[in-house]
């Protein structure tokens, strides 16, 4: 059944909401002033809260403000008061209420405005369509599950992902329905014009998709647009390629940042950790890319599509789309056999596969990263992880070689050497 938080200084108003909500089946939690309030909205999301003006501590219009100047007005919000006037209920409203009342408040009033709020939240659908291009494993269905949860709570959201993941994906399927989506290509813009930004993607999403990349400057322009994207009900999303906290005490993110995003922080799996979706991505691929390229359709062999499974997918779902438009233009119409699948694979080194081969057909930037992190594996393999030699096989110095090293999320096998 649906939580309603009834936050009022009076105990007997407190006790006979409660005994009225619940005969109604409702569950109700109860906070007493604005300090147990905000408590209790940082505990867990009521799914309304009905909320009085009047308290000792603070009132309800300045925590009402601060909750939607946090974007944490995920749900309705009922305010209450005996004492109230025209410009104190437009007021409320203006700022994100959904209704007002004015005490004392009748029985019958006050189950219909809750159905009515209730009703309200659950006719606006906080995601648009699916996930079904990363594909339909339980790695993905978690992944939903998580997404739906933070975006609910009205927090800007982190995805840590390697290249090719499908993160744009993912901050779409995080857009509202019919919503604006302003993806942020040129990072000038965080540093110049936040606030315009936001007025761009008023009601929809704003995606950043490289933190990793931004100045301090430009840090501190997002910074500003996600404190102020409750102003504009917005949602943000951005993209690193390594761990916040490690960017952090390396000095390559800000601590306001960092205290901001720290509590959405999502991992995007890579294809090689949820290897069942292969076969059906590459299939929708290989469909996809005949379709785009006007040839006749075509499909993998069972041995091709296995050897695909095998494949570790340095670039992921963009490797991925790369391989399927090459292999749609080669010579024949009949099934993509094994050979025919190999001759376009990578090469293997050792046990590895750099996919070296297939990164002129990836976008540029997917291309570095995956070309830089095949690149450091293998160098450091035939250096036996001594981190030196292959510094200085790499004309980098050691420090910066740790860096790459870390912020690629390359990991030596066995335990690390020095």
């Amino acid at each position: 059944m649906p939580e309603i938080l009834v936050v009022d200084d009076e105990p007997g108003i407190r006790e006979l909401m409660r005994e009225i909500l619940e005969e109604e089946g409702y569950e109700v939690r109860m906070a007493e002033n604005g300090a147990r309030a905000r408590a209790a909205l940082d505990d867990k999301n009521p799914d309304l809260i009905l909320l009085d003006i009047w308290m000792p501590d603070v009132d309800g219009v300045t925590l009402l403000k601060e909750w939607r100047s946090q974007g944490r007005l995920t749900m309705p919000v009922v305010m209450m008061s005996g004492h109230g006037t025209v410009h104190t209920a437009v007021e409320a409203t203006r700022l994100g209420a959904f209704d007002y009342l004015e005490k004392p408040i009748s029985y019958k009033q006050l189950l219909e405005t809750v159905k009515k709020a209730l009703a309200s939240r659950q006719a606006k659908p906080t995601t648009s369509g699916t996930l079904e291009e990363l594909g339909s494993g339980e790695a993905v269905k978690r992944l939903a599950q998580r997404l739906g949860l933070a975006a609910g709570a009205g927090l800007p959201m982190l995805l840590v992902a390697e290249a090719g993941t499908g993160e744009e994906v993912v901050a779409r399927f995080l857009t509202p329905p019919d919503a604006p989506f302003v993806r942020i290509d040129e990072a000038a813009e965080l540093a110049n014009r936040p606030t315009d930004i936001l007025a761009r993607a008023k009601g929809g999403l704003v995606f950043v998709p490289d933190l990793g990349g931004l100045t301090v400057m430009q840090q501190r322009g997002l910074t500003l647009l996600v404190a102020r994207r409750g102003e504009f009900a917005a949602r943000v999303v951005t993209v690193s390629r390594e761990d916040p906290a490690r960017a952090l005490a390396e000095g390559r993110l800000t601590q306001e940042l960092h205290e901001l995003l720290a509590h959405a922080v999502v991992d995007l799996p890579p294809l090689r950790d949820r290897r069942e979706d292969i076969p059906g991505l590459a299939a929708r691929a290989l469909e996809a890319a005949c379709v785009r390229l006007r040839q006749p359709p075509l499909k993998f062999t069972d041995a091709a599509m296995s050897r695909l499974a095998e494949h570790d997918w340095p670039g992921n779902l963009s490797e991925l789309d790369a391989l399927a438009a090459r292999l749609a233009l080669e010579d024949g119409s009949g099934p993509i056999d094994l050979a025919a699948t190999d001759a376009v694979l990578p090469a293997k080194v050792g046990k590895e596969k750099t996919g070296v081969d297939l990164m002129l057909h990836l976008p540029l930037k997917d291309a570095r990263d995956a070309f830089e992190k095949a690149y450091l594996e293998a160098l450091l393999g035939e250096c036996d992880w001594g981190m030196s030699r292959a510094a200085d096989r790499a004309g980098l110095d050691r420090t910066n070689l740790y860096r790459k090293v870390k912020q690629l999320g390359i990991e030596a096998p066995g335990k690390d050497k020095a």
